[in-house]
């Protein structure tokens, strides 16, 4: 069920309708869990099945993790939990990647290696769910989290509407002291605090809401057909094209998903939960470090956590910090997608914090020059973090090796042309609109802190303005046609 369809609409207000009815705690948790399977059901059919195969497991392994005192069956139950949740993942979403790889090398080797592809159905939103319940069987592990009682407990924590199809990736230690919040004294006794619908929660959250249909709707989806035109066959395209279509495509993947985390933060918001930042103005950030703590939050912060200090983060040599690094970002980059160009794009990520920490480490002083902290410092500093931010966008989104190559090129080696620059932009007045007026939006939001909580503090005529103006951008300029957020395929 897509976020932006009438259909969700009406679910979320049915949802909302029965939450208020409700006046028993336990009993609106078990309608959230089951409107969360609906949720999940309504676009992924019988795959809902892999959703509760990896709740039992990690609910079940979990209260067992917690109560043996035996090191050595602790570390096989993470292994089990491990295996299965990876397992499920890598079957379904890489089987036919490594076939693929497999055929590549057996026939390069004469091997007549021709294994048929399985062509498995992709479950939609499993990357995620997969990370939130590995996080909570390798917190219990470590001491950090006590596992849950109640099956249906940890059953709502894994599938939660809002975000359970492309995050943001919540833990267990976050959400699940929502689910228990009580309320009363503790010496005449409490109960469990009831969901309501709270008057600033609502107005907040329909802000959040508003902006997240903004970005998805009005930016994203009316930059994507320039984005395709161009890149479905780049060859040819002069580097200005290839330059605009870039830029459009930065832009294009973070409204589009930042746009879904904000309606998903908005929305559990309004039923009273608070889920994490996902995103901080990523393209105003200094370096690579930076990017990652604007970027994706939820998965930078869960690679950080569970996978590079685990590997020994930057406790270990200076050199095993920048393998580290390679590492992760090579995983997160297939974490994205069963193709190579993930991979590239991962790659180049880790590259680019190596470098940015071998310079850090290499000379201290460097980051603490009075230039960078200057404004004209700071500038220089953005605009050439995003000049390799926008550059890595290339292979992320250019699958075909020859037309990644070309766009590499033509990004890179600018030819500059100036009796083809005003025709292309005239050509491609929209977008290049849409481009002009996102920088702008984005750098109000960088310059004012906390822009959407200041709306949603108007008063009542002036905040339904800006709501009927975000409604008005939204019905004049978006073609009907609800389009698939991009993360959903990963």
């Amino acid at each position: 069920m897509l976020f932006n369809t009438i259909d969700f609409v009406v679910f979320f207000v049915i949802v909302l309708t029965a939450i208020t009815i409700i006046k028993h705690k336990k009993y609106q948790h078990l309608f959230l869990l089951g409107a969360s399977y609906f949720f999940f059901y309504y676009s992924s059919n019988y795959l809902i099945v892999l959703l509760i195969a990896s709740t039992i497991l990690d609910f079940y392994v979990g209260k067992e993790i917690w109560k043996t005192k035996d090191i050595t069956r602790k570390k096989i139950l993470l292994v089990v939990s491990l295996a299965g949740n990876l397992g499920l993942l890598g079957f379904f979403k890489y089987a036919d990647f490594a076939i693929l790889q497999f055929n590549f090398l057996g026939n390069y080797f004469d091997l007549a290696a021709n294994i048929p592809l399985l062509h498995l159905a992709l479950p939609i939103g499993i990357s995620f769910y997969t990370f939130q319940t590995i996080s909570y069987t390798v917190d219990i592990y470590r001491g950090k989290l006590e596992p849950s009682k109640s099956l249906a407990e940890f059953a709502l924590f894994v599938s939660f509407f809002p975000q359970l199809v492309a995050g943001p990736i919540v833990r267990a230690s976050e959400f699940l002291p929502q689910l228990r919040e009580k309320i009363g004294d503790s010496k005449i006794g409490t109960k469990l605090k009831l969901i309501t619908i709270e008057e600033k929660n609502l107005k907040l959250g329909i802000t959040i809401m508003a902006f997240g249909f903004l970005k998805k709707m009005f930016f994203a989806d009316n930059i994507a057909p320039f984005v395709d035109r161009i890149f479905e066959l780049p060859i040819g395209q002069d580097s200005l094209s290839i330059m605009l279509a870039t830029v459009a495509f930065g832009i294009q993947i973070y409204a589009d998903f930042s746009g879904y985390s904000d309606i998903a933060i908005g929305a559990a918001l309004i039923l009273g939960f608070k889920l994490p930042m996902n995103f901080n103005k990523p393209y105003f950030a200094t370096s690579p470090s930076d990017f990652w703590k604007r970027w994706h939050i939820s998965l930078s912060s869960w690679l950080r956590d569970y996978l590079y200090i685990p590997l020994g983060g930057n406790k270990k040599s200076k050199n095993r910090t920048y393998l580290n690094l390679m590492t992760v970002m090579f995983l997160g980059g297939l974490w994205h997608g069963a193709s190579w160009n993930f991979v590239i794009w991962g790659v180049l990520h880790g590259i680019y914090l190596a470098i940015h920490k071998l310079v850090s480490d290499r000379f201290p002083g460097v980051a603490n020059n009075s230039f960078f902290k200057s404004r004209i410092g700071k500038i220089t500093s953005i605009i050439v973090m995003q000049y390799f931010v926008f550059l890595a966008w290339i292979p992320f989104r250019v699958s075909d090796v020859d037309h990644m190559l070309y766009s590499v090129q033509k990004y890179i080696f600018f030819d500059f042309q100036t009796n083809t620059i005003l025709n292309n932009i005239m050509e491609n007045k929209f977008p290049v609109v849409l481009i002009l007026l996102f920088i702008i939006l984005h750098f109000i939001a960088y310059r004012k802190n906390n822009i959407i909580l200041k709306i949603s503090n108007f008063g009542l005529i002036k905040w339904i303005s800006v709501l009927c103006t975000i409604m008005m951008l939204i019905f004049f300029f978006y073609e009907g046609s609800p389009e698939n957020f991009i993360y959903f395929q990963f």
